[in-house]
């Protein structure tokens, strides 16, 4: 149960103020709705960690506001063989990051690219309203590793070709 000070919002309602934070029932009802596999994504999260010798890294956030996501992934024979990521977000951001590395370990290159905000949530079984946009960090993330994968394939078959 969230406890604090009663306080009666702009609109009328009445919310809690909790850590100088105004808490209203929807935002209460929000933290309820996750379901199970986001919970235990969140409570264990999956290939969590660094690659020290990545093919490809992308990050993806505001370091200075909110949650920030660095996600890291190995290739061999255009095929994800790894996904490893760090992450400060709350807790349905880290498990839409836990469950894009499920969703892209083993998956061709090409394939991995196009796993979306969408297969995130379905392979969560939801996520509710307010936290939808965590999905495009964990996707985002993934699409911007594999961008930095090509982009240094491009660099080292050029420099072979001179």
């Amino acid at each position: 149960m969230i406890k604090g000070k009663l306080q009666t919002t702009e609109k009328g309602g009445i919310g809690r103020v909790y850590n100088d934070k105004k808490i209203f029932p929807e935002e209460v009802k929000s933290m309820i709705e996750y379901s199970e596999k986001v919970l235990e994504h969140f409570k264990n999260p999956r290939n969590a960690g660094v690659i020290e010798d990545a093919d490809g890294i992308g990050e993806i956030g505001d370091k200075n506001c909110g949650d920030v996501l660095r996600v890291f992934i190995k290739v061999a024979r255009d095929k994800v063989t790894d996904v490893k990521f760090q992450i400060r977000g709350c807790g349905a951001a880290i498990a839409c990051a836990s469950a894009m590395t499920e969703l892209a370990i083993g998956k061709g290159i090409d394939d991995a690219l196009m796993v979306s905000e969408d297969d995130i949530v379905e392979a969560l079984d939801g996520l509710p309203e307010a936290k939808l946009h965590c999905s495009n960090l964990g996707a985002a993330g993934l699409r911007k590793a594999i961008l930095d994968y090509f982009e240094k394939n491009l660099t080292k078959e050029c420099s072979n070709e001179i």
